[in-house]
């Protein structure tokens, strides 16, 4: 039987019944939300470094390339949300139901590299949004942004339709703010319309759109768009189904051309205030902000800017979190501890951020931005040509099978954007190779990286051309097995783990249930003082004493209604003394409570029964509160 834990994001999938809304507007208004979430990635530190260097360098004649990058991000994220309407499946689930494990494994590695990569981008434009604001050093800003850890964790468990609302008040507030700098910036609108008509001055200006393409079109919102669509639960009819996809489009829509927006504006504010000005080479964040108060006249030009930075970094993160665990559950079907993903996560863009800081100073942070864009850049086609594939596959999307206009589209942005970020990354090898103090380095590292990349990406891409890529029936588990079952009996000997709260009268009904008057019961209970956890059995505080009291006490109430009860007080922490005084009683069966906390109360108060469950070899029954 497949349960909402086998589903993408578990916590929220199907969580908003969109079949309760009635009439178009209501319901159109339920579907709105998961694009909102992918929108931030289009509106991440990463972008605007690009978009900087566009406007600064060239004025309004780059503006080009971020529409032609949205309608690109447009098609793509539209053919995700399709995938999970109509498959059930997000974009790694639905790669790990097609491909040959080791490929599988490979497109998991470099997922998880492109969302470190991703991360990077965030932690470095949270620091220096700290910098600029409260005049922060950009290392303490790093490890500050360890601290946001712990943001989504809060945030989920209030549902998906209030992470939206977070998301969508941040991304206010980077609107927002752009509309004031724009206001102070007073741009030439004729020159902003003549930036629409396709042009390139020069060389540069290529590797700048390039840069602005790879920056744009992120490989994990791909990802993070596919299961947030789940997260709507509607009747799965043709007619539904059909409903669902038009409602998704208008959402992509609506939030995608918000994102070109606040892209145009960060463009149009760099050209009215640098280009305009002759100050052609800003492309640091940091000189972009130095330069908006002298260039504007106002003070609140560079606040704002800062602002919106730090709203754009933290957004991002928490986007960037659940494409994560996204990726980690569809292609390994491994489930952590949220706060341990988004933990690990977060390290891995950290540790090398805080290190080429702390040894090269501030001034790398530029350069630190544009490898996590390279690293995107490569990891790009890994996403789309297997979402292109899925879409136009029958078998598995039935009538919902893209059409050939469609498919001829989405082969042209792969062209486009595969062979553009490919020429990135190349130009950025010869630019280390010819750098680097030590090329043998990247010649025996990156460059065979990027030949086995560029074989794993001719694989993924020709290999259904060629054969019929054999589309499994997902199973989480394995194939259900004929039932052995095995004749009822009553426990004969059961331990009961009690910590003289209101739950113990619940814990020990449950248990006497199980056994009778005819079974042993053992009472355990366990002792956590730090003299407990350092003495152990030569414990004698007051804690102790009291806790053997009262064992005591519960052994002789039960005693006079018949039972023939034990006690055992052990010492230290209860996760690891329980299942060792279990083991060694031979009891039959555990039974404990549990008090029903979960989010910051499992963080700080802790939880034991997942722990104990591990540790011990027979059935363990929980009563809830």
């Amino acid at each position: 039987m497949t349960t909402n834990k086998d589903k993408s994001l578990s916590e929220v999938h199907g969580s908003v019944n969109t079949d309760l809304k009635k009439g178009v507007w209501r319901k159109l208004f339920a579907f709105l939300g998961p694009a909102y979430l992918v929108s931030v990635g289009y509106m991440d530190p990463g972008n605007w470094a690009t978009d900087i260097a566009g406007g600064s360098q060239y004025g309004y004649k780059l503006i080009w390339v971020l529409l032609m990058s949205n309608l690109m991000a447009l098609l793509l994220q539209s053919l995700s949300a399709r995938l999970g309407l109509v498959a059930g499946r997000d974009l790694a689930q639905a790669s790990r139901d097609s491909y040959p494990p080791f490929v599988n494994f490979c497109l998991y590695l470099l997922a998880e590299v492109a969302i470190a990569a991703c991360d990077l981008a965030e932690v470095l434009g949270m620091a220096i949004g700290l910098q600029l604001l409260f005049d922060i050093p950009i290392l303490a800003g790093v490890c500050i942004s360890v601290l946001d850890t712990f943001l989504l964790l809060f945030l989920i468990n209030f549902g998906i339709r209030k992470i939206e609302a977070f998301i969508l008040s941040l991304v206010a507030i980077i609107g927002l703010s752009f509309f004031a700098e724009m206001l102070f910036a007073k741009p030439d609108l004729a020159e902003v319309a003549n930036g629409f008509i396709p042009y390139l001055p020069d060389s540069n200006a290529l590797y700048i759109a390039i840069g602005i393409i790879g920056a744009t079109v992120m490989p994990h919102n791909l990802y993070l768009h596919s299961s947030l669509v789940q997260t709507r639960a509607f009747s799965r009819n043709t007619a539904s189904i059909k409903q669902a996809i038009k409602f998704n489009i208008v959402d992509s829509t609506i939030a995608l051309n918000m994102a070109f927006l606040v892209n145009a504006a960060i463009l149009i504010l760099a050209a009215s205030a640098f280009y305009r000005n002759g100050l052609f080479g800003v492309s640091e964040i940091q000189d972009a902000h130095k330069f908006l108060e002298p260039m504007l006249g106002t003070r609140w030009a560079p606040v704002l800017f800062a602002v919106a930075l730090i709203a754009a970094g933290q957004s991002s993160t928490i986007t960037g979190t659940l494409a994560g665990q996204i990726i980690m559950e569809g292609y390994l079907n491994l489930r952590i501890q949220p706060w341990m993903r988004r933990l690990i996560t977060r390290l891995i863009a950290i540790v090398p951020a805080f290190i080429v800081i702390f040894i090269n100073g501030e001034s790398e942070t530029g350069k630190l931005l544009v490898l996590s864009q390279v690293i995107l850049s490569l990891q790009l086609g890994f996403a789309i040509i297997p979402l292109i594939h899925f879409v136009s596959d029958k078998n598995r999307m039935g009538t919902f099978a893209i059409g050939t206009l469609t498919k001829m589209a989405a082969w042209l942005c792969v062209i486009v954007i595969v062979g553009l970020n490919i020429n990135l990354v190349i130009q950025s090898i010869i630019e280390w190779m010819t750098t680097s103090s030590n090329p043998g380095v990247i010649g025996f590292t990156i460059i065979p990286i990027s030949i086995f990349a560029c074989g794993l990406l001719f694989y993924i891409t020709f290999k259904p051309f060629l054969t019929t890529i054999r589309f499994s029936s997902y199973k989480p588990h394995s194939a259900s097995h004929s039932l052995k079952l095995e004749p009822g009996k009553s426990y004969s000997s059961i331990a009961i783990a009690v910590d003289f709260s209101d739950m113990d009268s619940k814990t020990i009904s449950h248990a006497l249930l199980q056994g009778g008057t005819q079974a042993r019961y053992l009472l355990i209970h366990i002792v956590e003082t730090p003299g407990a956890i350092i003495h152990g059995k030569n414990t004698r505080d007051y804690e102790s004493l009291a806790d053997r009291k009262g064992l005591d006490e519960y052994a002789a109430q039960l005693s006079a209604l018949n039972y023939k009860v034990e006690v055992t007080l052990g010492y230290g922490n209860p996760k690891k003394v329980i299942p060792e005084i279990v083991n060694e009683s031979k009891t039959e069966l555990l039974v404990m409570g549990a008090h029903g906390h979960r989010g910051l109360k499992d963080l700080f108060l802790g939880t034991t029964v997942d722990a104990v469950r591990h540790g011990i070899k027979i059935p363990l029954l929980v009563a809830r509160a």
